[in-house]
Formats: C-alpha cells, sequence, structure tokens
C-alpha cells in the first residue's frame, strides 16, 4: 500500500530518511515500523514565516518496499533510418533528435558552433581577453545558450508536454535525481557540459549525427516542400524535414529566411539590465535572519511590477551567481547570468526587464526586423558606453534612479569589467524611466532590495528572441514550406531550457506524423 503525505521539517533534515520516516508516520498515523520506505515527490522551501522550514511531498510505502526507479535508457538504432536534419544542437535540438530516435527517425544534427569541451577555450577568451568568436561563445555551440550559462531548469510551461519526462531524460544523462523534486530546479554550468556530453554520445551510439564547426547558409526548398540545407563549405545535405532551432542569437539565419521569401514576423521581447547584489543581502531579506548558514540555499526573489502600463520584471535570478557577457559580435554588449551547482559565489544577480510591445518602436509596422534592429541598437550603445573589449557599462542603483553618475563601482562578478556612466545613454528614455520607478517599489517589497550597493550592468537584452517564425500550431510546420519545423526559443516557442526541449519534442513528433512514420 502506498500513502501520500505532505510534511514539514528544518533546514538541514531535509534529507535524513530516518527522521523523515518518523515525520511520515505521524502524518499518516501509521506505526513506523511498518513503513518499508519514502519517496519524495516534492520539495520547497517555504520562507512566509518566521521560522524557514522545508515543505515536502512523500509517498510513503506501506508493508512494502520501495524500489528506486532506473533512469538508463536504451535507444534503437536509426542508422540506416530515414534523416531529419536539426539545425542547432541547444537543448531544443538536443531533444528533437532523441525523440526522433525514439520515433524510428535518423537525426542529423548541424551545429555552426564547437562542442562543450571546445568552447571552453572561446569563453576563456570573451572573459579574460573581451575577444568574441562569432561562432563560438555563450549562445552558440553544443548545449545552446544554456549550457554555460546557468542550467535552470524551472517552467512554468507545464501545458505544453511532458516536463517530466524531459527531466528524467536529464537524469539519464547525468543530472542528480534532486531536480525530480525540487521546486526550482537547477543543474549548474559546472555539471550541465559533462550531461549535454552523454546527451550526444546517446545520438551517436543510436546512429545519428552531429556535425560541428558546420553553418548552413540556405534551405534547399523546392515546389514549397524541404529538400535538405545548403552547407557554408557547399555540400548539400539532403532531407525531406529540418527542425530549425537555432536559438535567439541566430540574427543572421532570420536575414537567410527573409532573403529566401520565406516568412518571419518581428515580436514583442524585453529589455533592461542585470542587477546584481551581495548574496547576504537577498538571503536576510528572504530568510528574515542576519545568516543563512549552511542548511539553507542561497535565497532567489522575483519581482515584478506595473509602471506606467508596462510590465517591469525580474528574469532569470541567478542565486550565488556570476554576470556573464553574451555577445555573439565583437561590437554589442549582451549580458546573462549564471550559477554553479553548489551556488556558492558570493553575488546574486537577475535580468530586470521592461516589457516592450510593438507599437513601442518606432518603424515600418511590417518589417519583421524592426524589434530587432531596436535590440542591436542599444546593444551597440552599450558597447560604445563602456569603451571596448566587452566592458559593460554600469551604475549603483540608488545612483541610476536620482539620476548621477557612480564616482565608483562595487566590486562584482562581470569578468570583462566595468565602467561607470549614466545608464541613461545606453538605455531608451522610457525604459529607463520606468526602471527608476520600478527598483524603489522592489525595495519596498523586499527589505535591503534597493541600495547602492547594488550594481546595475547594461544590457540584458536576450530575455526571448525579437523575430518569430510561424508555424501551424496542429503540424508544427511553417506555413510556407511542407517539412520545415521553426522550433524553440529562436522560433519565438520557449523561454528556457525545458519549454526549448519540450519543444524539440514537439516538433519531432510532428516530423513523424509529416512523414508517416
Amino acid at each position: 500500500m502506498i500513502k501520500e503525505a505532505e510534511i514539514v521539517c528544518p533546514p538541514g533534515q531535509q534529507e535524513d530518511e530516518a527522521f523523515l520516516t518518523t515525520l511520515a508516520s505521524a502524518a499518516i498515523n501509521i506505526p513506523q515500523k511498518r513503513i518499508k520506505g519514502i519517496k519524495v515527490l516534492k520539495r520547497s522551501i517555504d520562507a512566509r514565516g518566521r521560522k524557514v522550514l522545508y515543505r515536502m511531498q512523500l509517498s510513503i510505502y506501506i508493508d512494502e518496499p520501495y524500489t528506486p526507479e532506473i533512469y538508463n535508457h536504451q535507444y534503437k538504432n536509426v542508422k540506416d533510418a530515414k534523416q531529419v536534419i536539426i539545425v542547432g544542437a541547444g537543448p531544443a535540438g538536443l531533444f528533437a533528435a532523441l525523440q526522433c530516435i525514439e520515433q524510428g527517425l535518423k537525426p542529423i544534427i548541424v551545429e555552426r558552433g564547437k562542442d562543450v569541451k571546445q568552447r571552453r577555450r572561446d569563453l576563456a577568451n570573451i572573459n579574460k581577453q573581451g575577444l568574441v568568436n562569432p561562432e563560438s561563445n555563450y549562445c552558440f555551440g553544443e548545449g545552446g545558450a544554456g549550457t554555460y550559462s546557468d542550467g535552470k531548469l524551472y517552467t512554468r510551461s507545464t501545458k505544453r508536454g511532458d516536463v517530466t519526462g524531459v527531466l528524467k531524460t536529464f537524469v539519464a544523462h547525468g543530472a542528480t535525481e534532486d531536480i525530480l523534486v525540487d521546486a526550482r530546479p537547477h543543474i549548474g554550468t559546472n555539471k550541465l557540459p559533462q550531461i549535454i556530453t552523454a546527451m550526444r554520445e546517446s545520438i551517436l551510439n543510436a546512429g545519428g549525427e552531429v556535425l560541428f564547426d558546420t553553418k548552413v547558409t540556405s534551405l534547399l526548398v523546392s515546389f514549397g516542400k524541404m529538400q535538405g540545407v545548403q552547407l557554408a563549405n557547399g555540400e548539400k545535405l539532403m532531407a525531406d524535414a529540418v527542425i530549425l532551432a537555432t536559438g535567439h542569437s541566430a540574427h543572421d539565419m532570420f536575414r537567410m529566411l527573409h532573403a529566401q521569401g520565406i516568412l518571419i514576423e518581428a515580436k514583442p521581447f524585453a529589455l533592461g539590465v542585470r542587477i546584481e547584489h551581495p548574496q547576504e543581502i537577498i538571503d536576510r531579506a528572504q530568510y528574515h535572519c542576519e545568516y543563512r548558514g549552511p542548511d539553507l540555499p542561497p535565497s532567489y526573489y522575483n519581482l515584478v511590477e506595473q509602471v506606467d502600463d508596462r510590465g517591469v520584471f525580474s528574469f532569470c535570478m541567478c542565486p550565488g551567481g556570476i554576470i556573464a557577457p553574451c555577445a555573439t559580435a565583437a561590437d554589442e554588449i549582451v549580458v546573462n547570468g549564471w550559477s554553479p551547482s553548489k551556488r556558492n559565489n558570493p553575488f546574486a544577480n537577475s535580468g530586470t526587464v521592461v516589457q516592450i510591445n510593438m507599437e513601442d518602436v518606432k518603424g515600418d509596422m511590417a518589417d519583421p526586423f524592426r524589434m530587432l534592429d531596436f535590440q542591436q541598437k542599444a546593444e551597440h550603445l552599450a558597447f560604445k558606453a563602456g569603451g571596448g573589449n566587452l566592458v559593460a557599462p554600469a551604475q549603483r542603483m540608488v545612483d541610476f534612479v536620482e539620476r548621477r553618475v557612480s564616482a565608483n563601482l562595487p566590486v562584482n562578478s562581470y569578468l570583462p569589467g566595468c565602467k561607470s556612466v549614466d545608464l541613461i545613454d545606453v538605455l531608451p528614455d522610457w525604459i529607463h524611466a520606468r526602471l527608476r520607478k520600478a527598483l524603489p517599489a522592489f525595495g519596498r517589497k523586499m527589505k535591503g532590495y534597493y541600495t547602492n550597493e547594488a550594481i546595475l550592468v547594461g544590457v540584458e537584452s536576450r530575455t526571448s528572441s525579437p523575430i518569430k517564425v510561424p508555424r501551424d500550431r496542429e503540424t508544427y510546420q511553417h506555413p510556407q514550406v511542407a517539412g520545415l519545423f521553426p522550433c524553440g526559443e529562436g522560433a519565438g516557442y520557449a523561454g528556457g531550457i525545458i519549454s526549448a526541449a519540450i519543444d524539440g519534442v514537439n516538433c519531432a513528433n510532428g516530423v513523424r506524423k509529416y512523414l508517416g512514420i
């Protein structure tokens, strides 16, 4: 017999099985000797009261043993099966490839960047020398933007597909089972590369192919149907179906589609800054204590405020994290954030952005690049304000609100360095004004948040793609090109690792139906 119950326990004892068994016995009024095992289904931190507690949902095994689930997965061999080309090796592309294998199709992943191991050298050049390789950086390469910018697995996209199935796939390839139970699951940038490598090995062992340093320069379309792709080296890869999973920063791919007469559309996105505090400030505010102690993880926050009919909100919050330079070209500044698995850095950072609607940006409403051009202008202004070498424009929080250039900047995690500026020279007036109103309001919601110990680093501009590649809701295919499946963040259908992975699975299922497999 199995029963479920919710228990609460103090920090430090959430992994003590004997203690949890005692609580479980009391919760269901069953003698402890009859409980043969427990399984944690969900675990979250409740910091609403004066004492911080863990809330846990348990399955309790009564008079029968609990047998742990085995997550290893054996994929069928598809070496000689019908081919599907997948452009991009981010989470959408990798999960599309694994799902293609499940469906009896052979995936060929074409990735412009390098594998996860080779990417490290280019990331070191970005951080230490301010040198950007436009084909291998924080955004381009195996695993996509998420590999070296955190590995957060929290999502609200629970209705789009099988979130648990995606998480189990990560566990099967080396992630800890904690991601199956934590309310805000997180792998960590230090661990994700090995997991991505294991996923690639699964694809190769099943007969799929992964091509690195290989760039698609055009789609091969005949009579409105996909035939394959043209590569930069002149080679042609032929397939009846192509999953386009290039990520939100592959601007040249958007321009390629437009040049070929394939419909793309401008879409709203958000723009702002990345804000970093000492982690201890966030911990004091959220845990209501002076010292967090070793039994609680670094705390996170989620803040939102309506200012002049626009949402201003925190985004991609990284406890114990680092601000990363995520430019994909030499003349732009783009910042993002990430955390290692232990989240043990002394800073907490979060994107803090203003929603941009279509009517906010001047220009031809029919121009598909209107929002992208707006995004790139802000990134180029940030580069100019920083003075080069990926030095980022920055300002202390209260100085920003009170419109004065900071006399100096606090120690921070952004490795290429920061330059003190007035961020109104970087951000559009109406974004700057809304941020200045929102930050004191955030401070009223969270004690200690509004402080000059915090630094604003510009610009946080790639919260989502400013371009949408349209597709049919049922078939997942582009309305003009049969066999073309726009997929993931770059196409405008995802906003993080999990939602991108789910979209990859959905597109692969669409391919199977299209090919009649």
